[in-house]
This record gives structure tokens, sequence and C-alpha cells, in this order.
């Protein structure tokens, strides 16, 4: 797939009836590896079933603490499959085919293996968005249910573990609306937030930044400022013009809520529009 094709095909996937997590994680993933073609994506769903199968030949898990016993014993144990601090230094931990190749990778991409293994299987894992950090829940969300931290190797996660975890990350108190299953675009414009973050302060890597907030754009509901910031990235791209033009765009949506705003950004426009000359 080139990239016109790959991007219709993350456009229609974002909007389909329910989303395929893997497929999206990894047409993100060919943004970053243009060679990632249908056949290794098609590998990589290979290796979530086999990794599947491993979990029903090590037991038949019987309720949420089975199922994440089992799932901590084959994933965390078996194939080894955890992060450490250095990971969220790595493009690569964002980024599903190489996080299923190192079996490494950030607390949302290890997350997003446990809870499409889970699903080829039939199991209630769901991905639960805490601030700061991402676990996965295994049960009934409003019932009985465990969380575990794939980024511990799956290690099971009591009330005070999960208090102490947001206050650590996020310095803020745990509320029962941190607990609820996280959607697949929630999850994806997730990990598009964190490679736009990562990018960021890189200026080296102004390209990635770029596709992570053109993918972003493609999502059904994304913040408007969204427009501003690729403007920006285009022009210091060099692409003056088309750049100044999105911005003037811009500012003509924000001007009826901020017109101050929207005369930042017009200056902006104008700058670009002078390096022309």
């Amino acid at each position: 797939m080139d990239k016109a094709d790959r991007r219709q095909r993350f456009f229609e996937e974002v909007r389909a009836e329910q989303p395929d997590l893997a497929l999206l994680c990894l047409l993100v993933g060919a943004e970053a590896d243009p060679d990632l073609g249908t056949a290794d994506m098609a590998a990589c769903m290979d290796e979530l079933d086999r990794i599947a199968e491993a979990v029903v030949r090590h037991r038949v898990p019987e309720g949420p603490y089975g199922w994440a016993e089992a799932l901590a014993d084959v994933l965390g144990e078996g194939y080894g499959f955890h992060g450490v601090q250095s990971d969220y230094q790595r493009l690569d931990s964002s980024l599903l085919q190489h996080v299923l190749r190192r079996r490494r990778g950030l607390p949302i991409l290890l997350s997003v293996v446990w809870v499409e293994v889970g699903r080829r299987l039939d199991a209630p894992v769901y991905g639960v968005a805490l601030p700061g950090h991402f676990v996965i829940g295994v049960g009934e969300p409003d019932r009985q249910h465990v969380l575990a931290d794939p980024f511990r190797g799956g290690q099971a996660l009591t009330v005070q573990d999960t208090e102490l975890l947001v206050s650590g990350t996020a310095g803020t108190t745990l509320t029962p609306s941190m607990l609820v299953p996280a959607e697949p675009l929630e999850i994806i414009a997730r990990i598009l937030n964190n490679i736009r973050a990562w990018a960021a302060v890189r200026p080296e890597h102004t390209s990635v930044q770029l596709w992570a907030v053109d993918l972003s754009l493609l999502l059904p509901h994304h913040p408007a400022r969204l427009r501003f910031e690729r403007a920006q990235l285009l022009v210091q791209q060099g692409d003056f013009l088309t750049g100044c033009v999105e911005m003037e765009e811009y500012a003509q949506v924000v001007a009826p809520l901020d017109p101050a705003a929207a005369e930042t950004v017009r200056q902006r426009a104008r700058a670009a529009r002078a390096m022309l000359n």
C-alpha cells in the first residue's frame, strides 16, 4: 500500500462499527515504516493468534483472576512482554510491529497486545486509560474485575497499587471514572498523542510529528488546534505557502470564540507568507 491507500484504509477503519484496534495500530506503524506491507501486517496478526493459542495451551482460565494470571504467565513470563524506562525514549515503543518483535514497548502498546490476545479468546480484557499510565482490566468493569499492568509483565494491581500509580504518575486522586474501558479510537488517539509528544522535543523528527497529526485529523473527533499544529509543522518543513493558508483557515474558525488568538495566528501566517519573498 502507498501512503494514500494506507490513510484511506485508516479513515475507513476508524469509522467502522467495530474498529480493529490491531489493524489501526499497524497502519500507524506503517507511517513510520513505509515498507510494512499487507503481508507484514498479516504476519503480525498471525503472531497475536499464536500467542492466544499459547494461552489456551497453558490453561483454560476461569473468572477474571484466572484470566489475569494466565495472561501474565504466558505474555509476561513466557513471551517476556514488559517495559523499562528507556522505552519511553524510543519511537518503536509506540509501533505494534516492533513491540511484537522486541517484546518491549510503552504501557499502552503492551496493553494493546493483552487486549488483542484477549479478544481472540473471547476473554473479558479491556484497556484502562489511567492518567499518566495505561493498564488493562479483566472482568466486568462495574462488577468483579482485576486490574493488571502489562508494563510490569501483567502484575496484578490492588486498589492501593492503582491509587499510588495514579498519584505518582499524574499527581491526582484515583476516581471511578478513570477505570472505565477505553474504546479503540480513544486508544489510537492516545498513541498518536504519545508519538506527537515524542517527536515534538526532537526537531529532527518533524516529519514524524506531521504524520501523527495527519492521522489524528482523520479521527472522527479531534481538537481543532491540531490544524494549527499541522500548519506550523508545514512552515518548519519549508512549505510556507500551504502552512500560511492553513493558519489563515484556522484563524477564521477560532475568531468567533477568541479574536485575540485568531489575530496571533494571522500574524504567524503573515510571517510565514513573508518567507516566500
